[in-house]
């Protein structure tokens, strides 16, 4: 039997938990948090997002700002306007929705947030940490493939972890989080040999390589934990995942669907990290 790992439920009870720990801070200390959100033209999947993340502020009593910048808007007034938003007492978490016009030099805009209100886990020094294991803010989505296991009870400690894809913002940083939670964990990408011998050992696999419906059921092991990280679009037009849900289905012990899965996740580690970067401000004011 397939247990659903439901992510629009667990992203729900993360809201509320947060909801409670804004509330409370605000109690305690004065402090409402804050998260402040530029977006740079319109393109319209970055509108969507932004638009859940001023959703989730607004249901957890999080204070949100968006500045929307045009796509013609130099790379010297983005830096002016993150500086700015880095020097607000009233703003706790801080990103940058991504992707950038091709003229502006994303690296240099996200080296430019402070590392206290990085709230996304983008910057060098949080990724530094997070490598070593030291506090520091962890990036949304794979924090969130972390807490969905956690949560529906999958033990990973001792476990064989497959990824596969390598990005910055899934990949490589749900490696290091599947080992700090003692995982045995292999990286497959595009030059990987033989593919179906990876994931058909794994006891968890995470998928995010962008290949619809990639993952069929001869490439899993029985019973495994699959998580999918992908969003696509089939030829009729239908949202899916990396992997064949309905071919899975069956097979394995758990899955995320796609919708309804990970991606409800990632708004959701944001709200909780605004929520840690405004109770670090506070205590240390």
């Amino acid at each position: 039997m397939t247990t659903v790992i439901d992510g629009r439920k667990i992203s729900a009870d993360i809201r509320s938990e947060v909801a409670e720990g804004v509330a409370q801070l605000k109690k305690e200390t004065g402090v409402t948090a804050g998260l402040a959100v530029i977006i740079v033209g319109e393109d319209p999947g970055s509108q969507i997002y932004v638009r859940n993340k001023e959703k989730a502020c607004e249901e957890t009593g999080i204070y949100s700002e968006k500045h929307e910048l045009p796509a013609d808007v130099s790379e010297e007034e983005l830096i002016t306007l993150v500086n700015r938003l880095n020097d607000d007492p009233n703003i706790h978490g801080l990103l940058v929705q991504l992707p950038l016009p091709k003229h502006i030099d994303e690296d240099r805009v996200i080296d430019t947030i402070s590392v206290k209100k990085d709230v996304d886990g983008f910057t060098p020094v949080n990724v530094g940490n997070m490598l070593i294991g030291k506090d520091c803010f962890l990036p949304c989505t794979p924090h969130g493939i972390i807490i969905l296991l956690q949560r529906v009870g999958i033990d990973i400690s001792g476990k064989d972890a497959v990824i596969v894809g390598r990005s910055n913002i899934v990949g490589k940083p749900a490696a290091i989080l599947l080992m700090q939670n003692n995982a045995t964990v292999t990286i497959c990408h595009s030059r990987t040999k033989d593919l179906a011998t990876h994931t058909g050992r794994a006891d968890i696999l995470v998928v995010g390589i962008g290949q619809p419906k990639m993952i069929t059921a001869d490439m899993v092991k029985e019973g495994a934990a699959v998580i999918d990280a992908g969003i696509n679009r089939d030829a009729e037009g239908k949202v899916v995942g990396d992997v064949d849900y309905d071919g899975v289905f069956g097979k394995v012990g758990a899955i995320t669907p796609v919708p309804g899965g990970v991606g409800m996740m990632t708004v959701a580690m944001l709200m909780y990290n605004t929520l840690e970067a405004a109770r670090k401000a506070a205590a240390s004011s």
